[in-house]
């Protein structure tokens, strides 16, 4: 028997780092491969061309392949875009360590600050395609075999945050756990900026960077940053997740890639009959733990004793005190169990971190938006869980966010950044995983690859530059909105229409319906552009329209709803309401700061003394006070070219349409968005959803078989016309022949003397009467 070679030491530890399923088990080998390949992690520029060349092993060059497939895209620069950088990232998240390996991939120096000290969450993550392909694109098949190998496109939190972390380290991306970040530390003298960290480890002391990417949630955010939240109807969502065993059995259950009550109403009135469990949704995948995610209904749960008091505080409902988790754990096991139709055996759940059963009981009505730039992952924009958007608008973030950092490193003027990174932001938060570009492969950090028609100038320089008054207010950590609540907006309208005439500002609906307090609100800061005195209450759609018309002229504020409908006590809604309020709140308090800095030049001589609340704004013509334009806004529906309202409108492919308007040219079916595509030739929308196709062709089948139906019955029709008119041309010859027959016996044939000439022609009147009378024979005298 030949004598096998020696194994060497480096591959073992490789094929250890591989596969190691720990957060602290990768540092772990990774760093006991490096000393043994006698390479620094800390040489970032030139780590991962040295540890390519000294690693000489089969399985380590299939990922060396996709890695540098990746890094030989023209956008990095071959890793020279943002040499000169050192980017500091807030997080170990999913989000947080793509955004790591991007910069790392630009060039830049790159450290990752992570408070925990594991990867510890089983929670299972919805994946895009596009993300599917991207992870694939850097070697996730090489990291983690069973990636996306089942039915459904899904993966646990923590073994994304595994397969991320062992591509960063690779890259040369420092990543430090169980470090708490504390805040930023400003510049002084020759000291650039630094992190307050605790514990604060050696190596970092001198770390100064001038990129701070923050992905820690959206429980963090950092000062500087206008925090912006929509509360919808109170929506509770519950996960749980039980052991996976791996056997057959196990194996044969069905995944349910997502069930609402709508569409399935049987299954869901059947768990409540038998389980006394009411659902909105249900999601479960199979991955390292059986996932369940589920909506529940606060009725049910309190009913079960899940939520042991109501409130109508949804963070006082759901506090650790007013939960039964026992009876919670009992709720999720039922639900499981009767979803997967009692098919997985000895459901036992997983343990969490603390050692207690994994199940979590959540509010996800709110969704948070931030406005400025550093930001990804769900601090960005919070997910929402049944469309697997956590992920997927998360890498997207990453992506927009090293394109930033590379125009950053690349010397573009940093207001130019800024409002190329807020031009593409808009497009973020109406992505979904049908109006992204088709071809995955070909994605990359510029934005144009991702974004379909996408406009990098939709936010101009001076929108985004901040005037000096302004400038001062950011650095303070005490400035907060001041629409904290509804309550303050109330109060800020009240406050500024007291003292009107038939004006009383009680609420956001029945007090606005006259029009007259928006018309007072305005006259209230621009007395000279309303006459109060000229104003009839009864004349609600007059005063609403002129009011809405000033508003969308002097501070370019589009109208939510027609004035009809705002002066309809009946049809007036308070979210409508809220939102045009908010919107006019926000321009007159800014007003005076945005104005005078953004839109025109500073006059050289003091300008008039200001009056009202809008402090520095100058009264007098209206044209010099006149907001600045905020870009064409498409007021006219695409389709029917009539005037179109914020809350009434669609924005397909940059297009705008009513609702009733946005649908299917094939089928009339009005369509959703993410449930279309456009055709180049015809210039129409259709529908790509199924429901949709399968009802245009049983429409379609329906037709055609009433087309049938009709054509038979008119040839019925007209057989049964045809056929009485057979009968009655014989019925008018029989007639005929009686007739004829009666004149024969009146008229015997012997008085009845027809010429030869007469069976040819008929006979004159005179013949007739001769003939039918013959003169009597001559009598002789």
């Amino acid at each position: 028997m030949a004598n096998q070679e020696p194994i060497d030491p480096s591959h073992a530890l490789f094929d250890l780092f591989v596969t190691a399923e720990s957060c602290r088990d990768v540092q772990k080998h990774f760093s006991a491969l490096c000393e043994q390949l006698q390479v620094d992690p800390k040489d970032f520029r030139v780590f991962y061309s040295k540890l390519k060349e000294r690693l000489n092993y089969w399985k380590a060059k299939d990922l060396w392949v996709k890695i540098d497939k990746r890094a030989s895209h023209k956008d990095y620069q071959q890793r020279k875009a943002c040499a000169e950088n050192k980017c500091l990232v807030l997080g170990a998240g999913p989000c947080g360590l793509r955004a790591a390996v991007e910069l790392a991939l630009l060039g830049a120096q790159v450290l990752v600050v992570e408070k925990r000290a594991s990867f510890s969450r089983n929670n299972v993550l919805h994946l895009w395609p596009y993300t599917v392909c991207d992870l694939r694109g850097l070697g996730a098949k090489k990291l983690y075999g069973r990636f996306c190998t089942g039915t459904l496109d899904h993966i646990s939190i923590r073994q994304l945050q595994l397969i991320l972390l062992k591509v960063a380290l690779v890259l040369g991306v420092e990543v430090l756990t169980a470090v708490e970040f504390q805040g930023l530390e400003e510049p002084s003298g020759d000291k650039g900026w630094t992190a307050k960290l605790h514990p604060n480890p050696h190596p970092t002391l001198a770390f100064e960077f001038d990129v701070f990417i923050s992905a820690g949630g959206g429980s963090f955010i950092p000062d500087g940053f206008k925090h912006k939240e929509l509360r919808a109807t109170l929506a509770i969502g519950i996960t749980a997740n039980f052991t996976n065993r791996h056997t057959v059995a196990e194996a044969h259950v069905e995944e349910i890639a997502g069930v609402a009550g709508i569409y399935n109403q049987k299954f869901f009135h059947d768990l409540l009959t038998q389980t006394g469990i009411d659902l909105e949704n249900i999601v479960y995948y199979k991955d390292e733990t059986h996932y369940f995610v589920m909506t529940a209904k606060k009725k049910s749960l309190l009913k079960k004793g899940v939520i042991m008091q109501d409130y109508s505080d949804a963070e006082q409902l759901l506090a650790r005190e007013n939960v039964d988790h026992d009876a919670l754990w009992r709720y999720a096991y039922e639900a499981a169990n009767f979803s997967t139709n009692r098919q997985l055996p000895d459901l036992e759940f997983a343990t969490n971190p603390a050692g207690r059963r994994d199940v979590a009981m959540f509010d996800f009505t709110c969704m948070h938006r931030k406005l400025l730039m550093g930001l990804v992952g769900d601090s960005l924009v919070e997910p929402f869980w049944p469309q697997g958007t956590g992920i997927a608008r998360g890498f997207l973030a990453a992506f927009d966010t090293a394109w930033m950092v590379r125009s950053w490193g690349l010397g573009v003027p940093y207001l130019q950044v800024l409002a190329e990174r807020e031009s593409i932001y808009q497009l973020l938060s109406q992505t979904n995983a049908g109006n992204t570009k088709n071809d995955c492969t070909s994605y990359s950090i510029r934005p144009s690859t991702r974004y379909p028609h996408v406009n990098l100038s939709a936010i101009q320089v001076h929108q985004v530059r901040l005037p000096p008054p302004l400038l001062n207010r950011v650095r303070s950590p005490t400035t907060r909105s001041a629409l904290g609540c509804l309550f303050s907006l109330l109060l800020w309208c009240q406050k500024n229409t007291a003292g009107y005439a038939g004006v009383e500002v009680k609420d956001f609906t029945l007090s606005w319906t006259s029009g007259l307090a928006l018309c007072a609100l305005i006259h209230h800061f621009r007395p000279q552009l309303i006459d109060m005195s000229s104003l009839n209450e009864s004349n609600a759609v007059h005063n609403h329209q002129l009011a809405m018309d000033i508003l969308e002229r002097e501070l370019s504020i589009s109208p939510v709803v027609a004035a009809s409908a705002m002066a309809s006590s009946g049809l007036i809604d308070k979210l409508s309401m809220v939102l045009y309020l908010t919107q006019v709140h926000d321009k007159i308090k800014h007003f005076s700061l945005t104005f005078s800095f953004l839109c025109f030049p500073q006059p050289a001589a003091p300008p008039v003394a200001p009056e009202g609340n809008l402090g520095s704004v100058v009264k007098g013509d209206i044209e010099t006070n006149a907001a600045p334009a905020l870009g064409s806004s498409s007021e006219d529906c695409y389709s029917c070219g009539q005037r179109l309202y914020l809350l009434a409108r669609v924005n397909a492919m940059g297009k705008f349409f009513h609702r009733d308007c946005f649908t299917c040219h094939k089928c009339g079916h009005q369509l959703r968005l993410g449930g279309y595509t456009f055709h180049q030739t015809t210039g129409g929308w259709a529908t790509i959803d199924p429901s949709h196709i399968a009802g245009f062709r049983e429409e379609k089948q329906t037709q055609h078989s009433y087309c049938i139906f009709l054509i038979t019955l008119c040839c019925c029709f007209f057989f049964v016309v045809l056929d009485w008119s057979r009968r009655v041309q014989e019925e008018t010859v029989q007639r005929m022949k009686r007739t004829a027959l009666i004149v024969m016996k009146t008229f015997p044939r012997s008085q009845t003397r027809i010429t030869p000439s007469s069976a040819s022609s008929p006979p004159t009147r005179g013949e007739w009467v001769s003939n039918a009378n013959p003169s009597p024979s001559p009598t002789p005298f």
